[in-house]
């Protein structure tokens, strides 16, 4: 693939810059002092531990919190940005920070730098991926890129929408010609079969470990096609951009795991992608892949077995991509219970190497990360058989027996809504209408509900290596799992998008809250330390006037960072619905607005410490750097029909 034509990197853009309301940008980034902290990698370092120490961010000082800047995307001077074909997703890219330049990308996946202290636009690189079309699955997101450095060279590297891995200058934001072909390299070749852009893109940022440039993919769910690509992670040299490794999602006939894809399904299934970020060890040379569900992700009948490495934890050696070790987290999937972050890679304060596994099933799962043997027990449990025609459901799903649950199990009559009788009698009345039962009961005809549907996400979570605690922010978010035949083949079926369980009719969820909340997990014994819900909406309801209701937390995704002192939460307004319109979602988005704020939580107790008004909710992961001894805060908001913005606080 030749160097896409109508790519451009502009230094200090005047059209760019009036467009975003800055003044002319320095032409030589800021430097950075003794007393700075980087925050060089998406999730703050390659172990996604989202820590920054900010040792001048106390809670004394923490509601001082002031603007520093405000930075609107380039993707809003795009000509025809706002049409029904250039409808950017809501502004989910973190950026990253190194020597006093911030590096982010964009929904249109765009990349700039900006001066880390001023917000000033130092160049943009826009290299046009949006006119081959609207990427699949949730269309234009982009969660940001990577930096890669040699000590002496800086390189930024770009997952696009149209599948491209592009490497550039990180001193100027132009392609490396030399790299690859051109600066960069199409994604859609090598994976064994013809691939389309309506199928494939990226949206996750690579993952720098070592010389390699890993990245994964995003593949169209729904419906099923015979055609979907394998979800395939491939690494390319940060130097050359020659391919390293490539590894199969669903192996070969012959390879490692092949087996557990009965009847030779592995060859007519596609998926099981890495669609979320990864992490990294590079002393211990190793990175971990967390993959997702093969297709259809609520019907397996055509794919019997337990389908490796469909939702597994994979370690590969950083250098080639052969497989260490792994453990699957759920077998034949089902649920959509997909890996929906990197494991935490941390060490805890008696000098054990982890790595912890957040999951949308509301478990954590904690193994060594050099051998994959799990710390603590993680026991075979039975679970229910499916009932659709087809369909073999695994017997036994793996259940750690530490740590406990961080977020509520279980879609059965004691997790209802019952804070006042005429609740629990409306919520019993939903209830009644789908079949119910314990985690991993499977999706059915008539409609399951999931409990938890999502309880961790692709937010993940934030470590404090001093106290050992990892904070995991999650959500009670019940699902509905529906399969239908097709075309009246009762021996074909397909699994409907999952939905959103239906709400009570003064709004609130069908189960019991907390709905939002964050649980810090001591890594040493596996105990939960302190559980607080995040934020407040349902209090103020008229059921509950003259009651001095506790905090029931908001069913919205939080966002979290740890410092010495601190430790830091923003979170969305609403979760967006799969398969309706864009226009629908921003307007769900747009009026669902409250109470947008920074939080500050106790890292000992969970005690809420204070809250810092934001101009909007946030639609991203936050992140924190110290520069010329300022701490910054950095929050992207917006999008979706709003303008797209990073949102920068510091102290006075």
């Amino acid at each position: 693939m030749t160097a896409n034509p109508g790519a451009a990197t502009l230094a200090v853009p005047a059209l760019l810059l009036l467009a975003a309301g800055l003044a002319p940008a320095q032409e030589v980034p800021a430097t950075q002092s003794e007393a700075s902290t980087d925050w060089p990698h998406y999730a703050g370092d390659q172990g996604t531990q989202r820590y920054a120490p900010l040792p001048a961010l106390t809670p004394d000082n923490f509601s001082s919190l002031i603007s520093a800047w405000l930075f609107t995307s380039p993707d809003e001077g795009v000509p025809g940005a706002g049409s029904d074909e250039l409808w950017a997703g809501k502004h989910e890219s973190t950026p990253i920070m190194a020597d006093g330049v911030l590096y982010n990308s964009t929904s249109f996946s765009q990349a700039y730098a900006l001066d880390a202290a001023t917000g000033e636009l130092l160049w943009v690189h826009d290299p046009g991926s949006y006119r081959a079309g609207t990427p699949p699955n949730f269309g234009f997101i982009n969660r940001g890129l990577a930096l890669w450095s040699n000590g002496s060279e800086r390189r930024i590297f770009l997952g696009t929408g149209d599948s491209r891995l592009i490497a550039l200058n990180a001193e100027d934001g132009r392609p490396i010609e030399d790299w690859g072909d051109g600066g960069q390299v199409n994604l859609l070749e090598g994976l064994g079969q013809e691939v389309s852009n309506d199928l494939y893109g990226v949206s996750s940022p690579p993952l720098v470990c070592g010389e390699a440039i890993a990245v994964g993919s995003s593949i169209l769910e729904f419906p099923p096609r015979p055609d979907t690509p394998p979800g395939d992670v491939r690494a390319f040299n940060a130097r050359t951009g020659e391919l390293m490794w490539h590894f199969h999602s669903i192996p070969k006939d012959g390879e490692y795991g092949a087996d557990t894809w009965e009847d030779g399904s592995n060859n007519r299934n596609g998926a099981a992608n890495v669609w979320t970020y990864m992490s990294c060890d590079e002393e211990a040379g190793l990175a971990y892949l967390p993959f997702g569900t093969p297709v259809n992700d609520s019907w397996g009948g055509n794919r019997p077995g337990d389908n490796l490495f469909g939702e597994t934890l994979v370690a590969v050696d950083m250098n080639t991509g052969e497989r260490r070790w792994h453990f699957q987290i759920t077998r034949h999937g089902l649920w959509d219970y997909d890996l929906p972050s990197a494991p935490v890679l941390l060490d805890t304060p008696d000098g054990r190497k982890l790595a912890a596994q957040p999951t949308k099933q509301a478990m954590l799962f904690v193994f060594d990360r050099i051998t994959g043997e799990p710390v603590w027990p993680i026991r075979d449990t039975p679970v229910p058989p499916s009932d659709v025609p087809g369909e073999r459901a695994a017997a036994t799903q793996p259940i750690p027996s530490k740590p406990a649950p961080f977020d509520r199990q279980d879609a059965t009559e004691a997790n209802l809504n019952d804070l006042t009788p005429e609740l629990l009698a409306e919520a019993k009345e939903i209830f009644d209408s789908f079949d119910s039962g314990p985690m991993y009961s499977p999706p059915s005809v008539r409609g399951r509900l999931a409990l938890p549907g999502v309880a961790a996400s692709w937010s993940g979570g934030a470590y404090d290596p001093t106290r050992g605690y990892l904070y995991v922010p999650s959500i009670t978010l019940a699902m509905v799992l529906k399969v239908m035949p097709v075309g009246g083949d009762q021996e074909f079926w397909i699994g409907t998008t999952s939905t959103p369980a239906p709400v009570l009719s003064n709004g609130m969820p069908i189960f019991k809250p907390p709905y939002g909340r964050i649980t810090a997990i001591d890594m040493q014994t596996g105990e939960h330390a302190w559980m607080t819900p995040v934020g407040r909406r349902y209090e103020q309801l008229p059921q509950f006037k003259g009651r001095n209701m506790p905090p029931m937390g908001i069913p919205s995704r939080t966002y979290v960072a740890a410092t010495s002192e601190l430790l830091l939460a923003v979170q969305e307004g609403v979760n967006t619905v799969v398969g309706v319109s864009p226009q629908y979602n921003a307007a769900r988005y747009q009026a669902s607005s409250y109470m947008p704020s920074l939080k500050a939580f106790d890292l000992d107790t969970g005690e809420l410490i204070g809250e810092v008004p934001l101009p909007g909710n946030a639609t991203g992961a936050l992140m924190a750097y110290e520069l010329n001894g300022k701490p910054y805060i950095v929050i992207p908001t917006g999008g979706a029909g709003l303008p797209a913005q990073l949102v920068a606080l510091t102290l006075p």
